[in-house]
Order: C-alpha cells, then structure tokens, then sequence
C-alpha cells in the first residue's frame, strides 16, 4: 500500500476527519488506498511556531475527536500508521478558481482539479472551508491532496517514515478504505 508521511498534528487532524484535504508541494498522479504515517518529529515544536488562534483551534479540533482533556500532543502518536484512506483527487491551488469568470472574482483561493485543458472535469473547482485554510497551507501554486474513506487504525502501526510516497507493507488486521 502507498503511504504518506505527515508530522503531527496534521496527520491526527486528517486521520479524526478534522481536515479532509492534506495541502502539499508537489502533485501525484497516484489514486488509491493510502496509509497515514505521522513523523516521528515533536509536535510541540511544530505547535509553538504556530499563530495562537491557530494552535488553539488545533488544540480545539483534537480535544473534541479524541476526547483528551489536556496535554493533547503527549497522547498523539508519532512513527506510526495510524490511518488508511483513498487518495481521490489532487487539486491545484490557484487565485479565483474555476471558468465562470464572475463567480471566480467572489472567491479569493480555491483549488482545480490539476487536469489538463482538454479532460472533461477542467472545470471543476473547490473552495476551502476557513477550517481547511486553517489546517494547511493553500497558497496558490501549491496542491491539496483529497482524501475519503478515512479510517482510524483501532491501534497505531509503529513504521519508519519517508519523503514523498512510499510503499508500506499491510498486516492483515488493518481496515482498508
């Protein structure tokens, strides 16, 4: 099964479908079954970097999945699989999206199916919600990966992580997408 790293909190957001899209660098071309593997890296680290409102909103959004009281990020998992889904679409961040110029002038960012001119979907768009925009990186230019069929592992499956996809193998007792 392909798998995709993320450090924490991002992966437990995604994972608990706080987020359903995971904003990236770089498209893939791949769609399919994928496992969601959090980084071994601190999360505290990366949350006292963040602007209050937002850390504070991630706090939030993880308290209420996985009903933790306080010290949220000693109790999320790290070096592990914690989740498969399906990778469905890869858009393409951009200014104003979508071909109806009008309606494209009332909508500051969104995302195009990153297909070229002549494929049959070119005109579809998304809009992020203000949580997504919370949750990720969606300057234009960049790509938001979109995933369903998310499903939590009842127990996280400890794996060494790598950049960009990578192939993980699949015990039998993982629920697939």
């Amino acid at each position: 099964m392909k798998a995709i790293t993320m450090w924490q909190p991002w992966a437990s957001l995604l994972a608990c479908g706080a987020k359903k899209y995971e904003t990236r660098s770089w498209a893939t071309q791949y769609r399919g079954p994928i496992a969601i593997h959090a980084a071994k890296k601190d999360p505290h680290s990366i949350m006292v970097s963040l602007p209050h409102d937002i850390s504070k909103s991630i706090y939030d959004c993880i308290y209420t999945q996985f009903g933790i009281q306080s010290g949220a990020l000693n109790k999320m998992p790290v070096g592990c699989i914690i989740a498969t889904a399906e990778l469905v679409n890869c858009w393409r961040i951009v200014y104003n999206p979508g071909t109806d110029i009008d309606k494209a002038k009332t909508i500051p960012i969104g995302a195009e199916l990153d297909v070229p001119k002549h494929h049959p979907d070119f005109h579809r768009y998304i809009v992020p919600t203000a949580e997504e925009m919370m949750f990720g990186d969606w300057t234009p230019g960049r790509y938001a990966w979109e995933f369903a069929n998310m499903t939590m592992l009842p127990e996280p499956k400890p794996a060494k992580g790598m950049q960009r996809l990578w192939n993980w193998e699949v015990s039998e007792d993982v629920p697939m997408p």
